[in-house]
């Protein structure tokens, strides 16, 4: 039976990275669809990997979620899904003048590959959200916690936009929200992960299924450059494609629903406000 993966934000970076070593590592029956939002870098992209399964560029806007919801609906069943795409931010503009664009891609389109590929993955099947430490709880003000104590999906894109007013409306930070937005759309992130697999968990991990935040740690990116002074021991690219696939191809059921580094799960409440990875 052909294999089909689904990769977003994968015509650079860690997501052309992942393309490519899957292409390495699965067979020439098996299909990866590359995807991004710029035809041309799409083509351009999915032709230049030269692995062994199909590659195949198809361009997706992660920030419309009917066009997700068609191409899960396209293909029907899935083995492999990594929600990937990112938005680039710069020191040069407010976190307010970002914050749209920002939640829009890292937790709209979280909301809607959740919703729309979790349903037709195949038993055996993975679906991975690229998140951050920073995405766990306990980097958040403890006033914001309850709102996050088990909350369902829709109740976590509630709170998305709940925030997003308060960036807008100049409450936020009184409410307790950081000023970098960055730290609540990772927690929120991991949140909608957390959402989904504690409503699927049993029967997910009867059928060998894995849906789980997997945080790359510091990898040195266009993405990440403006952030970050130190990059010694950073990893590219490459490499962290490879750590990833390590463990999305590995059976890990133990951290099923987690965010996971390295192979280990990351506790939800850990503090690691100060780790921008």
């Amino acid at each position: 039976m052909t294999r089909i993966a689904l990769v977003t934000g994968a015509n650079q970076g860690i997501g052309y990275a992942l393309v490519a070593e899957l292409a390495a590592r699965w067979s020439p029956d098996d299909l990866i669809l590359l995807t991004g939002r710029d035809p041309v870098r799409v083509a351009e992209a999915a032709a230049s990997v030269h692995g062994v399964a199909r590659v195949e560029g198809r361009v997706l806007d992660v920030t419309d979620a009917a066009a997700i919801d068609g191409l899960a609906k396209e293909l029907g069943a899935v083995d492999l899904v990594v929600s990937n795409a990112t938005a680039r931010m710069t020191p040069e503009r407010t976190q307010a003048e970002q914050a749209d664009e920002v939640i829009a891609v890292s937790n709209g389109a979280t909301h809607a590959m959740l919703r729309s590929f979790a349903p037709v993955l195949r038993p055996g099947g993975r679906l991975i959200v690229v998140a951050s430490s920073l995405g766990t709880l306990g980097n958040l003000d403890e006033r914001l916690h309850p709102l996050f104590d088990a909350p369902s999906l829709d109740e976590v894109e509630a709170i998305v936009e709940s925030w997003r007013t308060a960036i807008h409306d100049g409450t936020a930070a009184g409410l307790g929200w950081p000023e970098w937005i960055n730290v609540p759309s990772k927690v929120a992130q991991v949140a909608a992960v957390r959402a989904v697999a504690g409503a699927r968990r049993d029967r997910d991990l009867a059928d060998g299924i894995l849906i789980a935040a997997v945080c790359p740690g510091l990898v040195d990116t266009a993405t990440s450059r403006p952030w970050f002074d130190d990059f010694s021991r950073a990893r590219t690219p490459a490499q962290a494609a490879s750590v990833l696939l390590d463990y999305i191809l590995s059976d890990r059921p133990d951290t099923y629903g987690e965010i996971v580094r390295d192979g280990q799960v990351l506790p939800w409440l850990s503090e690691s406000a100060t780790q921008r990875a």
